[in-house]
């Protein structure tokens, strides 16, 4: 990977930089942008709504405006255009859930170099814990990721010919929807940990998928995983567990596949060095804080698992996707 040309101001940028992010948490968390929706309203109306203290709200709005998510008028504050339509909660676009996942997340990245000692983890996890509100912001962040790739993956990918899907760990199901709205023929099975099963169905039922979308509670690790697909999803699951884990779970997944069935898998993916891309690289210490043996892996590790799991002409697809995300298939020999 080449190096970095770095100037000092870059780094104490890099340094300071969660100053940014917490204010733009808090304006989440109080619900600053949905209550300026279509209207102008001062610090203090909005103290009042939010039940906050007056000069502590107008020095958030005015930091908000300072980052170009607010518009001050004189005395008042509205929104600007994309912050409406996106960090507010009567928008389709809401990506507050995902914003409020990171928010959850920054008190386990702050001992950082306790879990790098220690050999983490440090938080609980995130995902099926005991917390509500926190496994609600992260299965509706998740949500709110791939709804805005699953579109631009589901019509990349050769789908026709397939009657059944496997989502396997899909959480809220947003790829199997996104899989069974470019295909009209598709049905899909999202398989998920029973804490999952009321986002997961919710989030079918408001795209009227619920007759062509079945949601079975299981864990993929211990439970039988059903049969009978002509595909497998395994999208961002394999970073929770280690190589022997995946490894498992993989010809788990192959043995749910029909004779001739494609298996794909969606990670970050690092470069074979390990030493890049910046995003799957963090990735994986975000998996150190929150799993035992999680982490990122390579094009030559996925690909490796997969073909050790009976896969053939594995190969990773030509996809321009964000964040070192890409996806490696195989087909069941």
């Amino acid at each position: 990977m080449e190096a970095t040309e770095w100037t000092i101001p870059d780094l104490l940028q890099l340094s300071g930089g969660y100053w940014s992010t917490c204010a733009l948490h808090a304006g989440i968390k109080l619900d600053v942008f949905t209550a300026l929706v279509g209207t102008a309203r001062s610090a203090d109306e909005i103290a009042e709504l939010s039940g906050a203290n007056p000069r502590a709200t107008a020095m958030l709005m005015d930091s908000l405006t300072a980052l170009g998510l607010l518009i001050k008028l004189e005395n008042t504050f509205v929104n600007s255009p994309f912050a409406t339509e996106n960090l507010s909660k009567s928008s389709p676009g809401y990506l507050g859930h995902i914003i409020m996942h990171h928010h959850h997340l920054m008190p386990a990245w702050a001992q950082l170099d306790e879990a790098v000692i220690t050999g983490g983890p440090i938080r609980d996890s995130v995902s099926h814990g005991a917390d509500e509100t926190v496994r609600e912001s992260f299965l509706m962040g998740m949500f709110n990721l791939a709804s805005l790739l699953a579109p631009r993956v589901a019509q990349s990918l050769r789908l026709s010919g397939w009657r059944r899907v496997l989502d396997l760990g899909g959480g809220p199901g947003t790829y199997a929807i996104h899989f069974c709205l470019a295909n009209p023929e598709l049905t899909a099975v999202v398989y998920d940990l029973p804490t999952t099963r009321t986002f997961a169905e919710k989030t079918i039922a408001g795209f009227d998928l619920s007759q062509r979308i079945a949601f079975i509670p299981g864990d993929y690790h211990s439970d039988p995983i059903p049969n009978g697909f002509d595909a497998a999803w395994l999208s961002h699951i394999l970073h929770s567990d280690g190589p022997e884990a995946c490894a498992a779970l993989l010809r788990k997944a192959v043995a749910s596949l029909n004779p001739g069935g494609v298996l794909m898998v969606q990670e970050f993916i690092l470069d074979d060095a390990k030493d890049g891309p910046a995003f799957p690289a963090l990735f994986s210490l975000n998996m150190l804080l929150g799993t035992s043996a999680g982490q990122a892996y390579s094009e030559s590790e996925i690909s490796g698992m997969m073909t050790e799991a009976g896969l053939s002409d594995v190969n990773r697809l030509v996809l321009k996707l964000p964040n070192g995300a890409g996806v490696i298939r195989g087909r069941k020999v």
